[in-house]
């Protein structure tokens, strides 16, 4: 079985788009709202504050999984090595 576990490009291109419309799409009703310039300026702050951090704790996520994945590559060619050792055929 394979480590290596790849995103299809369709499923890479649809993730990709339905960023980029969700973002435009929040950033246009933002402009569009009415009310004064700060609070249009509040929300987009909140808005991009909000993006980023959810990027940020998708990284997170994966260097953690990445470490643990790694993690257990070392243990698993730890006890193969002692069981070769200890091979008694």
């Amino acid at each position: 079985m394979s480590d290596n576990h790849q995103n299809t490009a369709a499923f890479s291109f649809l993730a990709w788009i339905s960023f980029a419309i969700s973002s435009l799409g929040t950033l246009a009703g933002i402009i569009y709202l009415e009310g004064d310039l700060w609070m249009k300026g509040f929300l987009a702050m909140g808005y991009l504050f909000s993006l980023t951090s959810c990027f940020t704790v998708a990284k997170v996520v994966r260097d953690k999984h990445e470490a643990e994945k790694f993690a257990h590559k070392i243990e698993k060619a730890k006890q193969n090595k002692i069981l070769k050792d200890y091979d008694l055929d």
